[in-house]
Protein backbone atom coordinates (compact mmCIF):
# COMPACT_ATOMS: atom_id res chain seq x y z
CA UNK A 1 0.00 0.00 0.00
CA UNK A 2 1.21 3.47 -0.62
CA UNK A 3 3.49 5.49 2.32
CA UNK A 4 0.55 7.74 3.97
CA UNK A 5 1.87 11.03 5.69
CA UNK A 6 1.85 10.91 9.17
CA UNK A 7 -0.28 14.05 11.05
CA UNK A 8 1.47 17.07 12.26
CA UNK A 9 0.21 16.60 15.95
CA UNK A 10 2.04 13.14 16.70
CA UNK A 11 3.31 12.88 20.17
CA UNK A 12 6.74 12.91 20.32
CA UNK A 13 8.20 11.91 23.86
CA UNK A 14 11.68 13.55 25.23
CA UNK A 15 14.21 10.94 24.66
CA UNK A 16 15.33 10.31 28.44
CA UNK A 17 11.85 9.23 28.79
CA UNK A 18 11.37 7.62 25.33
CA UNK A 19 14.75 5.67 25.69
CA UNK A 20 14.22 1.99 26.30
CA UNK A 21 10.33 2.09 26.72
CA UNK A 22 8.31 -0.78 25.62
CA UNK A 23 5.96 -0.53 22.83
CA UNK A 24 3.12 -1.31 24.96
CA UNK A 25 4.02 1.61 27.43
CA UNK A 26 3.20 3.99 24.43
CA UNK A 27 -0.44 3.36 25.11
CA UNK A 28 -1.93 2.35 21.37
CA UNK A 29 -0.75 5.40 19.69
CA UNK A 30 2.09 4.49 18.20
CA UNK A 31 0.76 0.81 17.19
CA UNK A 32 -2.18 3.02 15.47
CA UNK A 33 0.56 5.40 13.69
CA UNK A 34 2.68 2.22 12.21
CA UNK A 35 -0.12 0.70 11.31
CA UNK A 36 -0.87 3.91 9.39
CA UNK A 37 2.40 3.37 8.12
CA UNK A 38 2.73 0.28 7.04
CA UNK A 39 -1.02 -1.07 6.98
CA UNK A 40 -3.01 -3.02 9.75
CA UNK A 41 -2.40 -6.49 8.18
CA UNK A 42 1.29 -5.84 9.00
CA UNK A 43 1.23 -5.30 12.24
CA UNK A 44 1.94 -7.97 15.12
CA UNK A 45 1.83 -6.69 18.45
CA UNK A 46 3.33 -8.90 21.23
CA UNK A 47 4.95 -11.76 18.33
CA UNK A 48 6.73 -15.07 19.70
CA UNK A 49 9.92 -14.88 17.94
CA UNK A 50 10.37 -18.48 18.38
CA UNK A 51 8.20 -17.95 15.07
CA UNK A 52 10.35 -16.52 13.18
CA UNK A 53 14.08 -17.82 14.17
CA UNK A 54 15.37 -20.90 12.58
CA UNK A 55 16.78 -21.95 15.96
CA UNK A 56 12.77 -21.96 16.83
CA UNK A 57 13.57 -20.15 20.26
CA UNK A 58 12.79 -16.64 21.39
CA UNK A 59 9.64 -14.84 23.61
CA UNK A 60 7.81 -11.98 22.44
CA UNK A 61 8.72 -8.82 20.71
CA UNK A 62 6.87 -6.03 21.10
CA UNK A 63 5.50 -5.08 17.92
CA UNK A 64 6.55 -7.09 14.76
CA UNK A 65 6.13 -5.01 11.68
CA UNK A 66 6.26 -6.95 8.15
CA UNK A 67 6.29 -3.73 5.55
CA UNK A 68 5.49 -4.54 2.10
CA UNK A 69 7.87 -2.01 0.43
CA UNK A 70 11.17 -0.42 0.65
CA UNK A 71 9.64 2.94 1.46
CA UNK A 72 7.46 1.58 4.06
CA UNK A 73 10.29 0.27 5.98
CA UNK A 74 12.13 3.40 5.65
CA UNK A 75 9.00 5.67 6.98
CA UNK A 76 8.25 3.32 9.78
CA UNK A 77 11.87 3.49 10.92
CA UNK A 78 11.85 6.56 10.45
CA UNK A 79 9.07 6.94 13.12
CA UNK A 80 10.48 4.68 15.25
CA UNK A 81 13.53 6.96 15.83
CA UNK A 82 11.36 10.11 16.52
CA UNK A 83 9.71 8.85 19.09
CA UNK A 84 12.80 6.90 20.96
CA UNK A 85 11.31 3.15 20.09
CA UNK A 86 14.02 1.06 20.18
CA UNK A 87 13.95 -1.59 17.18
CA UNK A 88 15.74 -4.47 15.50
CA UNK A 89 15.93 -5.38 11.55
CA UNK A 90 15.59 -9.50 10.47
CA UNK A 91 15.16 -11.27 7.51
CA UNK A 92 14.87 -15.50 8.22
CA UNK A 93 16.31 -15.37 11.32
CA UNK A 94 19.05 -17.84 10.72
CA UNK A 95 21.57 -15.99 12.52
CA UNK A 96 19.71 -15.25 15.55
CA UNK A 97 19.16 -16.21 19.34
CA UNK A 98 16.37 -13.84 20.60
CA UNK A 99 16.11 -13.76 25.22
CA UNK A 100 13.45 -15.70 26.10
CA UNK A 101 12.00 -12.68 27.42
CA UNK A 102 11.68 -11.30 24.13
CA UNK A 103 12.36 -7.82 22.61
CA UNK A 104 10.95 -4.41 24.24
CA UNK A 105 11.33 -2.26 20.66
CA UNK A 106 10.06 -2.83 17.31
CA UNK A 107 11.12 -5.46 15.42
CA UNK A 108 10.88 -4.72 11.56
CA UNK A 109 10.67 -8.20 9.43
CA UNK A 110 12.54 -7.31 5.89
CA UNK A 111 11.06 -10.56 4.69
CA UNK A 112 8.27 -12.50 2.94
CA UNK A 113 6.96 -9.06 1.52
CA UNK A 114 9.88 -8.28 -0.17
CA UNK A 115 10.89 -11.16 -2.54
CA UNK A 116 10.72 -9.18 -5.73
CA UNK A 117 13.16 -10.62 -8.43
CA UNK A 118 13.83 -9.40 -12.06
CA UNK A 119 16.44 -10.94 -14.98
CA UNK A 120 17.92 -9.01 -17.53
CA UNK A 121 20.93 -10.51 -19.55
CA UNK A 122 23.58 -11.58 -16.48
CA UNK A 123 22.32 -9.53 -13.83
CA UNK A 124 19.70 -10.26 -10.83
CA UNK A 125 17.67 -7.71 -8.82
CA UNK A 126 16.24 -8.41 -6.01
CA UNK A 127 14.59 -7.13 -3.01
CA UNK A 128 16.09 -8.10 0.01
CA UNK A 129 13.72 -10.31 1.71
CA UNK A 130 14.31 -13.09 -1.39
CA UNK A 131 15.62 -16.48 0.07
CA UNK A 132 18.83 -17.31 -1.00
CA UNK A 133 17.48 -20.63 -2.04
CA UNK A 134 15.00 -18.59 -3.98
CA UNK A 135 17.58 -16.83 -5.41
CA UNK A 136 19.97 -19.53 -6.64
CA UNK A 137 17.12 -21.47 -8.44
CA UNK A 138 16.53 -18.15 -10.70
CA UNK A 139 19.84 -17.97 -11.33
CA UNK A 140 19.81 -21.68 -12.74
CA UNK A 141 16.35 -20.92 -14.55
CA UNK A 142 17.94 -18.52 -16.47
CA UNK A 143 21.31 -20.77 -17.10
CA UNK A 144 23.82 -18.51 -14.62
CA UNK A 145 26.38 -19.81 -12.84
CA UNK A 146 28.09 -18.23 -9.85
CA UNK A 147 25.16 -18.61 -7.15
CA UNK A 148 25.37 -22.18 -6.82
CA UNK A 149 26.91 -21.75 -3.28
CA UNK A 150 24.37 -20.05 -1.83
CA UNK A 151 21.42 -22.50 -2.75
CA UNK A 152 21.09 -24.29 0.72
CA UNK A 153 22.18 -21.45 2.99
CA UNK A 154 19.09 -20.42 4.92
CA UNK A 155 19.15 -16.55 4.83
CA UNK A 156 18.07 -13.69 2.74
CA UNK A 157 20.11 -11.71 0.04
CA UNK A 158 19.62 -8.70 3.00
CA UNK A 159 21.40 -10.75 5.47
CA UNK A 160 23.42 -12.43 3.47
CA UNK A 161 24.86 -9.15 1.46
CA UNK A 162 25.54 -7.80 5.54
CA UNK A 163 27.64 -10.57 6.53
CA UNK A 164 29.19 -11.44 3.23
CA UNK A 165 27.49 -15.16 3.41
CA UNK A 166 29.52 -17.71 2.06
CA UNK A 167 29.70 -21.42 1.46
CA UNK A 168 31.67 -24.09 -0.18
CA UNK A 169 34.30 -21.74 -1.36
CA UNK A 170 32.17 -19.01 -2.98
CA UNK A 171 31.11 -15.84 -0.76
CA UNK A 172 28.76 -12.74 -1.59
CA UNK A 173 31.87 -10.88 -2.80
CA UNK A 174 32.07 -12.65 -5.50
CA UNK A 175 29.09 -11.87 -6.89
CA UNK A 176 27.43 -8.72 -5.93
CA UNK A 177 27.12 -5.64 -8.11
CA UNK A 178 25.68 -2.90 -5.72
CA UNK A 179 23.63 -2.64 -2.86
CA UNK A 180 20.41 0.09 -1.93
CA UNK A 181 20.24 0.57 1.96
CA UNK A 182 18.69 2.52 4.21
CA UNK A 183 21.98 4.42 5.50
CA UNK A 184 22.51 5.15 8.99
CA UNK A 185 20.30 8.54 8.39
CA UNK A 186 17.61 6.43 6.56
CA UNK A 187 18.24 7.62 3.49
CA UNK A 188 18.09 5.23 0.48
CA UNK A 189 21.59 5.28 -1.43
CA UNK A 190 22.80 2.68 -3.86
CA UNK A 191 26.58 1.26 -3.35
CA UNK A 192 28.81 -0.85 -5.62
CA UNK A 193 30.25 -3.29 -4.23
CA UNK A 194 33.75 -1.87 -4.18
CA UNK A 195 32.45 0.66 -1.29
CA UNK A 196 31.17 -2.06 0.90
CA UNK A 197 34.23 -3.59 2.21
CA UNK A 198 33.17 -6.81 2.17
CA UNK A 199 35.39 -9.90 4.32
CA UNK A 200 34.86 -12.44 5.93
CA UNK A 201 31.33 -12.06 7.65
CA UNK A 202 32.38 -8.47 7.84
CA UNK A 203 31.13 -5.22 5.12
CA UNK A 204 30.47 -2.02 6.24
CA UNK A 205 26.47 -2.50 5.90
CA UNK A 206 27.10 -4.06 9.26
CA UNK A 207 29.52 -1.45 10.19
CA UNK A 208 27.36 1.45 10.00
CA UNK A 209 24.30 -0.35 10.75
CA UNK A 210 23.08 0.18 6.92
CA UNK A 211 19.19 -1.68 6.04
CA UNK A 212 19.46 -3.82 2.58
CA UNK A 213 16.52 -3.02 0.41
CA UNK A 214 17.68 -4.88 -2.49
CA UNK A 215 20.85 -5.79 -4.48
CA UNK A 216 22.49 -6.49 -7.80
CA UNK A 217 23.65 -10.09 -8.15
CA UNK A 218 25.99 -9.90 -11.37
CA UNK A 219 26.88 -14.05 -12.71
CA UNK A 220 27.97 -15.19 -15.89
CA UNK A 221 26.29 -17.76 -18.41
CA UNK A 222 26.24 -21.38 -18.06
CA UNK A 223 24.90 -24.86 -19.00
CA UNK A 224 21.46 -25.41 -17.16
CA UNK A 225 22.19 -28.75 -16.05
CA UNK A 226 25.81 -28.40 -15.04
CA UNK A 227 24.36 -25.79 -12.54
CA UNK A 228 21.55 -28.37 -11.25
CA UNK A 229 23.91 -30.84 -10.85
CA UNK A 230 26.62 -28.41 -8.74
CA UNK A 231 23.37 -27.28 -6.59
CA UNK A 232 22.16 -31.10 -5.87
CA UNK A 233 25.96 -32.34 -5.15
CA UNK A 234 25.59 -29.19 -2.37
CA UNK A 235 22.33 -30.10 -1.51
CA UNK A 236 23.68 -34.18 -0.56
CA UNK A 237 26.71 -32.78 1.06
CA UNK A 238 24.66 -30.28 3.79
CA UNK A 239 22.00 -32.98 4.29
CA UNK A 240 24.96 -35.73 4.75
CA UNK A 241 27.18 -33.62 6.98
CA UNK A 242 24.62 -31.26 8.90
CA UNK A 243 22.21 -31.26 11.72
CA UNK A 244 19.16 -29.97 9.28
CA UNK A 245 17.09 -32.29 11.27
CA UNK A 246 17.02 -30.03 14.33
CA UNK A 247 16.29 -26.30 14.42
CA UNK A 248 20.03 -24.45 14.75
CA UNK A 249 21.30 -20.71 13.88
CA UNK A 250 23.77 -22.89 10.96
CA UNK A 251 27.62 -22.32 12.31
CA UNK A 252 27.52 -21.03 15.87
CA UNK A 253 31.17 -20.09 15.42
CA UNK A 254 32.78 -17.62 13.03
CA UNK A 255 35.81 -20.06 11.55
CA UNK A 256 39.51 -18.87 13.35
CA UNK A 257 42.22 -18.14 11.83
CA UNK A 258 44.27 -21.17 11.41
CA UNK A 259 41.41 -23.43 12.73
CA UNK A 260 38.41 -24.66 12.43
CA UNK A 261 35.61 -24.46 14.87
CA UNK A 262 33.81 -27.93 14.61
CA UNK A 263 37.15 -29.49 14.92
CA UNK A 264 38.31 -27.48 17.71
CA UNK A 265 35.06 -27.93 19.76
CA UNK A 266 35.22 -31.47 18.95
CA UNK A 267 38.85 -31.90 19.81
CA UNK A 268 37.65 -30.30 23.28
CA UNK A 269 35.65 -33.50 24.07
CA UNK A 270 32.51 -31.65 23.05
CA UNK A 271 30.62 -33.86 20.98
CA UNK A 272 27.00 -34.12 21.89
CA UNK A 273 27.55 -31.68 25.06
CA UNK A 274 24.21 -30.70 26.36
CA UNK A 275 23.05 -27.64 28.39
CA UNK A 276 19.21 -27.96 29.06
CA UNK A 277 17.78 -29.04 25.61
CA UNK A 278 20.85 -27.35 23.70
CA UNK A 279 23.33 -29.58 22.10
CA UNK A 280 26.15 -29.41 20.43
CA UNK A 281 25.27 -31.47 17.17
CA UNK A 282 27.27 -35.27 17.35
CA UNK A 283 26.84 -34.67 13.23
CA UNK A 284 28.83 -31.31 13.23
CA UNK A 285 30.30 -30.00 16.15
CA UNK A 286 30.55 -26.36 14.91
CA UNK A 287 26.15 -26.91 15.29
CA UNK A 288 24.56 -25.98 18.39
CA UNK A 289 21.13 -27.30 17.98
CA UNK A 290 17.48 -27.24 19.57
CA UNK A 291 17.74 -30.27 20.49
CA UNK A 292 14.60 -30.68 22.54
CA UNK A 293 12.68 -27.46 23.23
CA UNK A 294 16.04 -25.59 24.48
CA UNK A 295 15.52 -22.19 25.94
CA UNK A 296 17.47 -19.44 24.41
CA UNK A 297 19.28 -18.86 27.98
CA UNK A 298 20.44 -23.11 27.38
CA UNK A 299 21.94 -22.07 24.23
CA UNK A 300 23.93 -19.19 25.38
CA UNK A 301 24.78 -20.84 28.48
CA UNK A 302 26.07 -23.70 26.25
CA UNK A 303 28.23 -21.42 23.88
CA UNK A 304 29.47 -19.65 26.67
CA UNK A 305 30.93 -23.48 28.04
CA UNK A 306 32.05 -24.23 24.62
CA UNK A 307 34.04 -21.13 24.45
CA UNK A 308 35.64 -22.06 28.17
CA UNK A 309 36.53 -25.43 27.28
CA UNK A 310 37.96 -24.35 23.66
CA UNK A 311 40.32 -21.27 25.18
CA UNK A 312 41.63 -23.66 28.53
CA UNK A 313 42.12 -26.32 26.29
CA UNK A 314 43.66 -24.71 22.62
CA UNK A 315 44.02 -21.50 24.13
CA UNK A 316 41.69 -19.90 21.10
CA UNK A 317 38.97 -17.46 21.08
CA UNK A 318 35.66 -18.92 19.30
CA UNK A 319 33.89 -16.04 18.18
CA UNK A 320 29.95 -16.71 17.83
CA UNK A 321 28.37 -15.94 14.24
CA UNK A 322 24.82 -16.06 16.00
CA UNK A 323 23.83 -12.36 17.30
CA UNK A 324 22.08 -12.40 20.47
CA UNK A 325 19.09 -10.04 21.02
CA UNK A 326 16.92 -8.87 24.11
CA UNK A 327 19.54 -10.02 26.46
CA UNK A 328 20.59 -7.84 29.68
CA UNK A 329 24.21 -8.03 28.76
Amino acid sequence: MPVQALPADIMELPAEEAEGRPVTYMEKKAIVDIERIVGTDHVFPDEPMSRHTTFRIGGPADLMVCPTSGEAAAEALRYCRKQGIPWFIIGNGSDLLVSDDGYRGVIVQIDQNLQDVHTEGCVIRAEAGILLSRLAAEARDHSLTGLEFASGIPGTLGGACTMNAGAYGGEMKNVVKSVTVLDENLVVRTVPVGDLDLGYRHSRIMDQRWIVLEAEIALTKGDRDRIAGRMNELREARVTKQPLEYPSAGSTFKRPEGYFAGKLIMDAGLCGFRVGGAQVSEKHCGFVINRDHATAEDVRELIAQIQQRVWDKFQVHLEPEVRFLGFDD
